[in-house]
């Protein structure tokens, strides 16, 4: 049964966007047969848990989080209920140190950016292998009540998560707060994102080859437009090659390419800001 399915028929109060229900689906279809550790921030009147419970495996672990200590009503034979501050790291500390790792994280909670954040930072060392956490309601990054637009929003958080899962390639750059040898992936939709767990599949990216190279071999023109490739084929260039043995005309020669390399770009980049408006 599709997760709208269960969300009609649940006899408790809850309310969600209707585009959610494909990403549900989605993500989560490859773990319904198996016993996991499901986890949601923010339980309001218990819908959801109920949802969860039926969607996943019989013997999948589910459990809710909230702020309001009444939740814990809820709590009951395969449903945990725990209380507690998502935006507080302590919290998070201690909550995972009594449950463990988890499989899935979806977080229906707050949605302020520090919430969000904090959710995540705490949550993604603590996913298990090949598991998920779901962020959802993620359109709060551009709404005046949730504090936004700001540079420091959700969304712009996991803009710099982008560039923190390609620095795993060699020598692009490094956080100081890095997630990225957990994070394989991230997915997003519409108020979602996604972010996929699996350490195994975060080492740093390296070159093979699938055999030796032979003389057949046919020029590669991948950088065939690249300032510093052309600069090697330029005749001037190459009739004063001789001279790049001596340092001061190396130090020339470079210290004249990189101006030319720099300026090249400035002309690319004013050439694209049409396509970032």
């Amino acid at each position: 049964m599709k997760t709208y399915d269960l969300f009609i028929q649940s006899e408790k109060y809850s309310t969600k966007w209707e585009k959610y229900f494909d990403v549900y689906d989605s993500i989560f279809e490859k773990y319904r047969d198996k016993k996991i550790t499901f986890v949601e921030v923010g339980i309001f009147n218990g819908g959801s848990l109920e949802i969860w419970k039926k969607f996943f495996h019989p013997e999948s672990r589910i459990i809710g989080i909230d702020l309001n200590p009444e939740c814990k009503k809820f709590e009951k034979k395969g449903i945990e209920i725990f209380i507690g501050d998502q935006s507080n790291e302590n919290f998070w500390d201690d909550f995972y140190k009594k449950v463990g790792k988890i499989d899935i994280l979806l977080d229906d909670g707050g949605h302020t950016n520090m919430q969000q954040i904090i959710t995540s930072i705490k949550s993604v060392p603590n996913i298990n292998d090949d598991g998920v956490l779901l962020i959802e309601d993620t359109h709060a990054s551009y709404k005046n009540e949730f504090g936004n637009p700001s540079k420091y929003s959700f969304i712009n958080f996991t803009k710099k998560l982008i560039d923190d899962v390609n620095f795993k390639y060699p020598n692009l750059g490094r956080f100081r707060k890095s997630l990225n040898n957990y994070i394989y992936s991230i997915q997003y939709y519409e108020s979602f994102v996604a972010f996929h767990i699996n350490s195994k599949k975060t080492f740093t990216n390296k070159s093979i080859n699938n055999r030796s190279a032979n003389k057949e071999m046919i020029d590669d023109f991948r950088h065939e437009n690249l300032i510093k490739k052309k600069m090697l084929k330029n005749k001037l260039v190459k009739n004063f090659k001789f001279l790049y043995k001596y340092r001061f005309f190396k130090w020339c020669y470079n210290f004249i390419l990189n101006k030319i390399i720099y300026f090249k770009y400035i002309s690319d980049t004013i050439k694209c800001l049409k396509f970032f408006k």
